[in-house]
């Protein structure tokens, strides 16, 4: 008889990289209003989907696919939150229109001449 028990089980793919890609990525991308916190989440995301697709490649993960959409998902909310940094830069304050320029306690009223 050639042996006894189980034959041995094979190694259990590591998928941790490619899925925390992907949850940082859906972070990053659903919370770009949080511009400072969605940009480092995204940059982490891209990361860490980046090793997972490695480790798929290699055969050492099955899920190539989750870590693409990491990858993905950590770039939209990278652009969606540099977009909304850039709108809240370049949109003007309340105090910048063009009444707000004169000097306080005085108005512009036209006076009546004398006739």
């Amino acid at each position: 008889m050639p042996g006894y028990g189980w034959p041995a089980m094979p190694m259990a793919p590591a998928n941790g990289m490619g899925v925390t890609g992907l949850v940082l990525g859906i972070i990053a991308t659903v919370g770009f209003c949080l511009w400072p916190l969605a940009i480092v989440l995204g940059i982490l995301a891209v990361i860490f989907g980046a090793v997972g697709r490695g480790k798929a490649r290699r055969g050492e993960a099955t899920n190539g696919g989750q870590a693409l959409a990491g990858i993905i998902c950590g770039a939209v909310g990278i652009v969606l939150a540099v977009v909304l940094l850039v709108i809240i830069l370049v949109m003007p304050d309340e105090e910048t229109d063009s009444r707000s320029l004169e000097p306080p306690g005085r108005t512009t009223t036209t006076a009546a001449q004398p006739g």
